[in-house]
């Protein structure tokens, strides 16, 4: 078929595709390099391996290649689906007949286990085949709607890259299908909806397609959403219009706001839109991590979710109460932080405020790559700001699943990245995410070409006539001096916009050697005018150690400090502590100097900070409450490393906050 692409038509900003933004050098150069070709082939080799994984077993038994039954849990499709994803976006970026060809061969035999009716989900297709009783939408936690979203957005991905209509045709069959459910089975769907990556995925529909149905199929989501009454966990107590704060699962309700983002892009809703503004605000001030971490609870109940006991709602791997943030059993579930990445962007691209993509640079820097393995091949589903020894209770590791239980971990010093998990959302999705991570450099407006994120990049924007090109060099985010080249201009370029990060103090910046005014922290500044090839642009960002306290609500921080420098988060691990001082005795003696120094982790360069520690007397292990000891504080050397490195040398202690002595 032919598409037409349609553009966000009440956005301000366009985000710039592989076609005019890449991660070429520097750091986001080499994760982009790490994720090509570690991550998205190492989860091919478990997704494609049955000792490992049932991810395409699934797909073979229910299209009759193979006898069996269906293994692993009901969302295994969606994260098939997500790593197709990152697969087409590897295709994209750096182009390979073998891989094009393997992923059309899956295509087709995905598109091939699809009812006509366009219902897609292997665990009723597999019963089906066994003759056993079964129907669709029998239970919401088998996640069809989660799993026909992610099918709906591959296929138009595995389309836009290789103009195959394999998949586009099975997306378009399950739209059909959820238009039906809207239509006829209100209800059904409603009950169904958790995790809705379908909101995403109807407007990506409509943007690659043109037609409108799929534009009126996303305003009938909410529609359905509003007139269903649920709980707190999935978001569907109120109707979306009457929320005010965020609550339940951290996943579903960074999904859902993406979701209802990318529709007020199409429909303009003011009225929507400051609902979102107002939801982000919420997150942003009282329960986000300083790492970017989203949704610290485990499992509980809603408090406000009735003032009835027996009818309070659950909640489950979510956001809880403003400021309620523990160190120890924060859970943030990878995939709830990458969902606030995709609710920023979309956010960024509404609205073009500077503190969207800020808050994506804190997520991203810190949280995403901590939960991916610096060798690129191991994962965490959760990501604690505390990691300690012998914890009297289980937390749920990496390969912990609700609905499938394992049995008890191991002792909490042994808690390390897997290279396969039996729950695999994170995995995928985290690879999909860095995969498509230069879709967040830049964004093309009205008023020129916005830089969002620092790290690497070419950068080309064409619009009305205009062309203007740019190479960014540096050391960012280890050093702040970023220097941008302009390797192409026609029709005098456009006016180039940078972003000012609100963590920055400080920022000069110059034009072919010619101070220039810089705006406020937390904005774009703009540059306008004439550009020529050569021209020289140098943002220098003073990247001073900052010394953090919480809000005096967040008790767990109490009289403690954490530690950034640039975008960075930094943590104590134990493996940089002398032999017999404890992670609890280490504390930071106000005034200490923190340097920055060239380290390496694991074989992988970073800019660690060294400095020196107070090391407090040892308390009694056994006791609840005991005496203060009379020992004197003593002093040690000691290295911090960035967040996202921690984990990486076996098994240790980690905290991102230290105690506080003066």
């Amino acid at each position: 078929m032919t598409v037409t692409p349609v553009l966000r038509g009440h956005a301000r900003l366009r985000p710039l595709g592989a076609d005019g933004a890449r991660w070429a050098r520097g750091f986001w150069g080499e994760v982009h390099a790490r994720t090509r070709d570690t991550t998205i082939p190492q989860i091919w080799d478990s997704l494609s391996d049955p000792a490992v994984s049932p991810g395409l077993t699934n797909f073979r038994v229910a299209a009759g290649r193979e006898e069996g039954i269906h293994l692993g849990p009901p969302f295994m499709d969606g994260d098939f689906y997500k790593w197709f994803e990152a697969a087409v976006a590897r295709l994209e970026t750096d182009p390979d007949a073998e891989l094009e060809e393997r992923l059309e061969q899956i295509a087709r035999l995905i598109a091939s286990v699809q009812r006509d009716d366009g219902y897609l989900h292997t665990p009723t297709l597999i019963a089906a085949r066994n003759h056993e009783d079964t129907a669709a939408l029998a239970d919401r936690f088998h996640f069809e709607t989660y799993n026909l979203g992610h099918l709906i957005t591959a296929g138009v991905r595995h389309h836009e890259v290789t103009g195959s209509d394999t998949l586009l045709d099975a997306a378009i069959k399950a739209a059909s299908f959820l238009e039906d459910l809207a239509t006829n089975k209100p209800v059904e769907l409603a009950r169904s909806a958790i995790c809705p990556s379908h909101y995403m995925a109807v407007v990506e529909l409509y943007r690659v397609t043109g037609d409108d149905r799929w534009l009126r199929l996303a305003e009938s989501f909410v529609r359905v959403r509003d007139e269903f009454q649920g709980g707190d966990d999935n978001q569907d107590r109120l109707p979306v219009r009457e929320q005010t704060a965020i609550a339940g699962h951290a996943v579903r309700a960074n999904y859902l706001y993406a979701g209802l983002a990318d529709l007020v892009a199409e429909t303009g809703d003011e009225e929507l839109t400051a609902v979102l503004e107002r939801l982000w605000r919420d997150v942003v001030d009282t329960k986000l991590y300083v790492t970017g971490g989203a949704g610290a609870l485990y499992d509980g109940a809603s408090p406000d979710g009735s003032p009835w006991q027996d009818q309070i709602s659950r909640v489950h791997q979510s956001y809880g109460r403003a400021f309620q943030l523990p160190h120890t059993t924060a859970h943030n579930e990878s995939c709830a932080n990458i969902g606030l990445i995709l609710w920023g962007e979309r956010m960024l691209a509404l609205t073009g405020d500077a503190g969207y993509a800020d808050v994506i640079e804190q997520v991203a820097v810190n949280s995403l790559l901590a939960s991916v393995s610096l060798a690129g091949s191991e994962y965490f589903y959760t990501n604690p700001l505390r990691q300690v020894r012998d914890l009297p209770y289980p937390l749920r590791r990496p390969g912990d699943t609700a609905l499938h239980p394992v049995p008890a971990p191991p002792p909490s010093d042994e808690r390390l990245r897997e290279g396969y998990l039996s729950c695999f959302c994170c995995p995928p999705n985290i690879a999909r995410t860095l995969a498509r991570f230069h879709e967040r450099v830049a964004g093309v407006g009205d008023d020129g070409l916005h830089l969002h994120q620092y790290g690497g990049s070419d950068v080309r924007a064409e619009q009305d006539g205009r062309v203007l090109a740019l190479r960014e060099d540096g050391d960012y985010p280890w050093d702040g001096r970023i220097a941008f080249t302009v390797t192409e201009s026609a029709g005098g370029g456009m006016p180039l916009l940078l972003r000012i990060p609100g963590w920055s103090a400080g920022a000069t910046l110059t034009v072919n050697g010619a101070d220039a005014a810089v705006s406020a922290p937390g904005t774009y500044t703009r540059i306008d005018r004439p550009w020529a090839v050569g021209d020289v642009v140098v943002l220098d960002l003073p990247m001073p150690v900052r010394v953090l306290r919480a809000h005096r609500l967040a008790e767990e921080a109490t009289n403690q400090i954490a530690v950034q420098r640039g975008p960075v988060v930094y943590c104590l691990e134990s493996a940089d502590l002398p032999d017999g001082v404890r992670l609890e005795q280490a504390a930071w003696r106000r005034g200490s100097a923190l340097t920055p120094i060239d380290a390496e982790v694991a074989g992988h360069r970073v800019i660690a900070l060294e400095t020196e520690l107070a090391i407090l007397p040892a308390p009694d292990e056994d006791a609840l409450y005991g005496d203060l000891p009379e020992s004197e504080v003593g002093t040690v050397a000691a290295r911090l490393i960035p967040y996202h490195a921690w984990g990486n040398r076996g098994a240790g202690e980690m905290s991102v906050w230290l105690p506080l002595v003066w």
